[in-house]
């Protein structure tokens, strides 16, 4: 679990900060089957935008939009797993803070269409 180490610098710091970070892939994967689905998908698709992107900027922005959508994934799952640490019964303030949580990965969808609909829909015309 991470934690806070204000003593560790240069590498050391570095190297619990990667620690941490693959713990929370880790938890993630394992724990959200959304995120998992994702992850397949960027397997295909990492590789598909690689080569249809006619240039280096093309391809930058059909991969990086795709990135967004686990990296959207991600914090919403921490927003869940905090609220749920909070309390399972019902208030306002959570249903809202998941449902905004929610939000945002549909945004980081959307995006993902957008721009992979306006480098490659023009290709087909």
């Amino acid at each position: 679990m991470g934690g806070v180490h204000h003593n560790n610098r240069g590498m050391k710091r570095l190297a619990h900060a990667y620690s941490y970070s693959m713990a929370g892939f880790r938890a993630c994967f394992l724990h959200e089957e959304a995120f998992r689905q994702e992850i397949f998908a960027l397997i295909i698709l990492i590789p598909l935008g690689i080569l249809l992107g006619n240039s280096p900027v093309e391809r930058a922005l059909l991969v990086s939009s795709l990135l967004i959508v686990p990296i959207a994934e991600l914090l919403n799952s921490g927003i869940e797993a905090t609220i749920d640490r909070i309390g399972m019964e019902k208030h306002e303030l959570s249903g809202r803070a998941k449902d905004i949580g929610s939000a945002a990965v549909f945004l980081s969808i959307v995006l993902v269409l957008v721009v992979w609909g306006l480098m490659l829909i023009p290709r087909l015309f």
